[in-house]
């Protein structure tokens, strides 16, 4: 495995992460995967496995309230939202599962994708018997989150996605070129035969970032939950990327985190965890400046 790949390999626990990497000024030494005192995505009194479209997926219930949807990020797993549960569990019912090709969830046939991860967690939703839930996508879990209130928008009540994009070029074109050289060293790596790592998962995991998704903004106003679009002023998702997001869901609010990356959930998560919980608490409203130059 060569020097590169290991500097990248690093945040393959979160793929978007991994673009960070490669942001001018990161440091690969910077960013460790957060240590929990609970033992999230392995908890084996609250976890759960259900046979969903064609695979078996591993989720995890906290707390009591109001039922809410966390979505990890691309290579992440449950515990990637450790902070997140932490903080929505005592308010909130909270249901986090590891995707499709994540975690202890089952990969199944085929090539991964986000809408399939969608379907996923509706089917979950079904299966728990949840009629409308919260939801809160950090990533390409935001991806998902859009991608679900979308095709479902009558399970979606509130829905805050961070540093989401529509499509590979919302990204920074340093991060495209990343996971493309990440990809080419992955297929190295499965030429060698080498049985180190699950190559071809990881080969899928990359591909999410350089090939999808492929959500057209026209759709994005088939979102009828309230919508929160956050990202980091030094996100690895794009200023005017996000801002298409925001401009395209009719009831939406924009949130950049100054001085922040993509990270924040993890860098600062009281920071991010105040701005979401905000959100989710409290009636929705999306006042207008333009009320006060209007004549009455």
């Amino acid at each position: 495995m060569t020097a590169h790949y290991r500097h990248l390999v690093m945040r393959l626990g979160l793929i978007v992460a991994a673009f960070a990497v490669c942001a001018p000024g990161a440091n690969a030494e910077e960013l460790k995967f957060p240590e929990f005192s609970e033992p999230y995505g392995r908890d084996e009194t609250r976890g759960r496995r259900v046979k969903l479209n064609g695979i078996e997926v591993y989720y995890e219930v906290y707390g009591e309230g109001p039922p809410m949807l966390l979505i990890h990020g691309n290579g992440a797993s449950i515990r990637a939202m450790g902070y997140q549960i932490a903080c929505f569990s005592p308010n909130y019912q909270v249901i986090v599962a590891d995707s499709r090709g994540h975690g202890q969830s089952e990969m199944g046939p085929g090539t991964l994708t986000y809408e399939q991860m969608a379907e996923d967690a509706n089917a979950l939703l079904d299966h728990l018997a949840l009629e409308k839930v919260a939801v809160l996508g950090w990533s390409d879990g935001g991806n998902i989150g859009l991608l679900l209130a979308m095709h479902h928008p009558e399970k979606v009540s509130k829905l805050a996605i961070m540093g989401s994009n529509l499509h590979p070029l919302g990204a920074h074109q340093y991060a495209f070129d990343s996971m493309t050289a990440v990809e080419q060293e992955i297929d190295e790596m499965i030429a060698m035969k080498d049985d180190s790592e699950p190559w071809e998962i990881k080969k899928q995991h990359v591909q999410l970032c350089t090939k999808h998704p492929h959500i057209q903004v026209g759709n994005l106003k088939r979102i009828a939950a309230p919508t929160l679009v956050m990202a980091a002023d030094r996100d690895v998702i794009r200023n005017a990327h996000t801002l298409e997001i925001f401009e395209g869901i009719p009831s939406s609010q924009l949130c950049i985190f100054p001085g922040a990356t993509h990270m924040i959930p993890w860098e600062d998560p009281t920071r991010f965890n105040d701005a979401a919980k905000r959100f989710f608490d409290q009636p929705f409203a999306r006042p207008d400046t333009k009320q006060f130059f209007e004549e009455k």
